[in-house]
């Protein structure tokens, strides 16, 4: 065998060619570094500033810029890579310098750092339009800190700032444009404030002014967004807790009182190291007056069939952020570094969403970027030249940051995957320091639950647990927990005990989960169940009455059997059941049957359930019929067979919505018919709700909104199309005139040509009208599932005596005496301010529908639940300020 031959007579085979592979590959990576231009290199350059140190690469740097000036690379950085912003205003305050041999007449107007400023702020003014407002907000900082550089000046700073003040004196502004102007303002003048008091021109006084007064204009929204939950007060300051805008209020105010001296050595400033700038040699920026632009609204001229606008806008709400730590562990966010601090890591998090990886070490090297002595040194590193004072924990102040933007409300700024991943992150890069940060943020939430932790929250902290748990060998020291079975069965911390081993069991298996709990729990099925999820088919016993009916519709299931021939035999067996006469009930008796056997040949996996749902549809619609009974006979059939896999009544009850079996007003209809709190307790309860209900809640709720949209985004499509349609005709008929005879059949074009003409869009039209009645039916049934449930009337059969002791101070006090049904109504309540929160945008624009509709049954109650359930509904639609 020759071992010359040319490799191109070699085809397919692997070994041969690897080397080739390897210098090709090699070869191209070299010759793409070659190509790179000085552009690319200094951009690159500029970006990656601090690797080493940023203070003796900053002269070098600014050198190479001189040579070749470029600013994009500049405006990237300080939008993407926040913490480094103070340093890359200490570049700019050296490129504002003149170079040698430079004279006084052309440095000031040609200064290579005005140039480069100039290009930042025709990006800054890009960002603007947009309306980008962390890309606004780092801007700000920037311009901040080259003002009190001496690069801008503080003129034109303080009238910047002024400009986002203005934005919160706009009528009916939004909170989410308001609490974002707002911090622009506040930042810029955290950084800025030790300058700018000192000027008689600056504003200072007037923007903290401005904010307060927009702050305690935002009151009633803010009682519904709170972490904890309290019930009665009305307290918007909480112990483990704070608001952003408040904060930040509190610490412009206590700058403001002693002048801004406080910020010194808060955030690094290493421009102050060098020479005062000569205004006469360089004159300081001045920056253009702005006028920030109004929100984009798009209408797209659809409303209800009442007139309503069908339009929805998601509502920004207050950002509360929970504490884990004390302020000697963690900074304390009333301070100038506290709040920057915060601010530059959730910024951090927010820009590397795409990259946890790479956010993670970029969080745990944060310190770099810090006054030294911020956080304590690593073991073994050397200590700091000069102590800030401060020394917080740097995991725990990174892990509680995490955690507060995973429990803001009613939902978090990023998916709570993303919050579970960047953790688990962290902890792989440095398990021996963020580990155990990990576990006593864990004990505190546990801690926490007994409270008055928000439901929601609670409800999220039990899936990082068990995602968290899973990732790490489901290593937890359970014991820590054990005395905590004494409390009442629905005390949330055992609720979260449960529901965390639920979610560790459907990212595992029941007896690897089984294995890690002591005794005591292993043994307590209200804790775990001694029963492994999976289906309850409840005609499977050869002893049941119904078994050789269930099997006989069995055999034609499994032997693929048509729909018809199935629907054939089941009216045959309804006949004689019904000739039989033992059976009250045949209709539904058949419906369980049926569905029970339909779901066992569905069973082995998702597919398997798919399959069968799509091969039998015509037999589902036939069970499912038109009236509401058959599909809540339907949906009782699927929770019973799923009982001990409470997952797969979510997933089933979703797909029968998909497939239109049923509809989402009668998920909610059958979700409050059937409620009454965790599937382990026994006998009839006062009606109320847990995590489960809400989850089905939930998605029949979401499932309504988003065809809704669906169906909007078609009617905009189409009408869009028959615009252009329409235009085009037009622009013909225009540029044919003088030049062709028009044929005589030829009807002339109508300049009031509707939509009517265009089938399609009717169609659309008219499906948009009924989804939106569809919607509006579900959100209704919803309320008056939540009145039924917490302010009954007097003549309803299921009464809950608690829905009005709970909520008052003097039962919260004695909260460690409450039964599972106290603990349960709590609950409930707890859900019905997450429903108002979370879908307020859908019940700001039908209030008038939806308040007559879902409250009529409590009109005019004086009661004290009745109140509350009004007070909250109109905190949620805006009619409470």
């Amino acid at each position: 065998m020759s071992y010359d031959r040319p490799h191109y007579d070699r085809p397919h085979r692997g070994g041969g060619n690897r080397r080739r592979y390897k210098d090709d590959y090699d070869a191209h990576d070299r010759r793409r570094e070659s190509l790179e231009s000085p552009e690319q290199i200094l951009k690159n350059t500029i970006i990656k500033l601090g690797e080493v140190d940023a203070i003796q690469e900053l002269p070098r740097l600014a050198k190479q810029i001189r040579e070749q000036a470029i600013s994009e690379g500049i405006r990237i950085a300080v939008t993407e890579q926040p913490y480094k912003i103070p340093y890359y205003a200490a570049l700019l305050r050296l490129l504002h310098d003149p170079t040698e041999g430079e004279n006084s007449e052309s440095s000031s107007s040609s200064s290579l750092g005005k140039q480069v400023l100039e290009d930042f702020w025709k990006g800054f003014q890009g960002y603007l339009d947009k309306l980008a407002w962390r890309d606004v907000r780092q801007c700000i900082h920037f311009f901040a800190h080259l003002t009190v550089a001496q690069v801008i000046s503080i003129e034109s700073m303080s009238a910047l700032l002024q400009s986002f003040a203005a934005v919160l004196d706009e009528f009916g502004v939004s909170y989410g444009r308001g609490r974002n102007a707002a911090l622009c303002a506040i930042e810029g003048l955290i950084i800025s404030g030790a300058v700018m008091a000192k000027s008689s021109s600056s504003n200072t006084t007037e923007i903290i002014k401005t904010v307060q007064n927009y702050n305690d204009s935002i009151y009633s929204p803010k009682l519904l967004v709170q972490p904890a939950m309290s019930l009665f007060t009305e307290s918007r300051s909480m112990e483990n807790a704070d608001e952003v805008i408040d904060t930040g209020l509190f610490v412009l105010k206590s700058l403001d009182s002693f002048e801004f001296v406080e910020t010194s050595g808060s955030f690094p400033q290493p421009y102050l190291d060098f020479p005062d700038l000569d205004p006469t040699v360089s004159a300081p920026f001045e920056l253009p007056a702005i006028l920030v632009p109004p929100e984009v609204i798009e209408l797209d001229g659809l409303a209800t069939d009442a007139g309503e606008d069908a339009q929805v806008k998601k509502e920004d709400w207050p950002q509360y952020f929970f504490h884990l730590f004390d302020n000697e562990t963690t900074p304390d966010p009333a301070t100038p570094a506290g709040f920057l601090v915060r601010s530059q890591i959730l910024d951090t998090i927010d820009i590397f969403e795409v990259n946890r990886k790479e956010c993670a070490r970029l969080l745990l090297e944060y310190p770099k970027w810090c006054v030294p002595g911020t956080f304590k040194p690593k073991p073994g590193a050397p200590e700091p030249e000069f102590e800030s004072g401060k020394n917080w924990q740097l995991e725990s102040t990174v892990i509680e940051t995490v955690l507060g933007s995973l429990y803001l409300l009613p939902e978090s700024t990023h998916k709570t995957v993303y919050h579970i991943a960047l953790i688990t992150e962290l902890c792989k890069l440095s398990p021996s320091t963020v580990g155990p940060a990990v576990g006593k943020s864990i004990r505190r939430l546990y801690t926490a639950l007994g409270d008055g932790f928000d439901v929601e929250n609670a409800r999220r902290f039990a899936e990082w647990f068990a995602v968290h748990m899973s990732n790490f060998g489901f290593q937890w020291v359970w014991k820590e927990w054990l005395p905590d079975l004494e409390l009442s069965e629905q005390h949330p911390k055992r609720t979260f005990i449960r529901r965390a081993l639920e979610f560790e069991i459907r990212l595992s298996y029941h007896d690897r989960v089984l294995k890690t709990l002591p005794e005591p729990m292993q043994n307590d099925t209200t804790v775990i169940s001694d029963q492994t999820p999976g289906p309850a088919f409840e005609y499977e016993d050869p002893a049941h009455p119904h078994y050789d009916t269930a099997q006989s519709i069995l055999s034609l299931l499994r032997g693929r059997s048509k729909a018809n021939e199935v629907l054939s035999h089941i009216e045959s067996l309804k006949t004689t059941l019904e000739s039989s006469g033992t059976h009250l009930h045949v209709d539904n008796t058949i419906r369980s049957i049926s569905i029970h056997c339909l779901l066992s040949i569905g069973s082995r996996s998702f597919s398997h359930l798919l399959n069968a749902i799509e091969r039998y549809l015509p037999l589902l619609r036939g069970l499912a019929g038109t009236d509401a009974e058959s599909k809540q006979d339907i949906l009782s059939a699927v929770a019973s067979f799923w009982r001990l896999n409470r997952q797969m009544v979510n997933i089933v009850f979703d797909k029968l919505m998909q497939y239109q079996i049923v509809d989402p007003t009668d998920v909610v209809g059958w979700t409050f018919e059937n409620v009454g709190g965790d599937v382990h307790l026994s006998g009839i309860r006062p009606m109320s709700l847990s995590a489960f209900e809400w989850d089905l809640l939930r998605g029949a709720l979401d499932k309504a909104n988003g065809r809704v949209m669906v169906a909007r985004r078609k009617v905009a499509a189409l009408r869009k199309e028959h615009d252009d349609s329409v235009a085009r005709v037009k622009a013909s008929v225009g540029a044919d005139v003088g030049s062709i005879e028009m044929d005589a059949d030829m009807k002339p074009f109508k300049q009031d040509d509707s939509a009517s003409e265009n089938p399609q869009l009717t169609v659309a039209l008219k499906a948009f009208a009924s989804l939106t009645r569809e919607q509006k039916g579900a959100l209704a049934r919803t309320i008056e599932g939540f009145v039924s449930c917490l302010a009954p009337s007097p003549s309803a059969g299921r009464q809950n005596p608690h829905a009005e002791t709970v909520i008052t101070e003097q039962a919260w006090e004695t909260r460690v005496t409450w039964t599972a049904d106290e603990w349960n109504t709590w609950e409930t309540w707890g859900w019905y301010r997450h429903f108002c929160r979370t879908y307020s945008p859908y019940l700001r624009n039908y209030q008038e529908t939806l308040g007559t509709v879902g409250f009529a049954k409590i009109e005019g109650s004086t009661s004290p639940a009745a109140k509350l359930m009004k007070k909250t509904w109109g905190m949620a639609t805006g009619q409470e300020s």
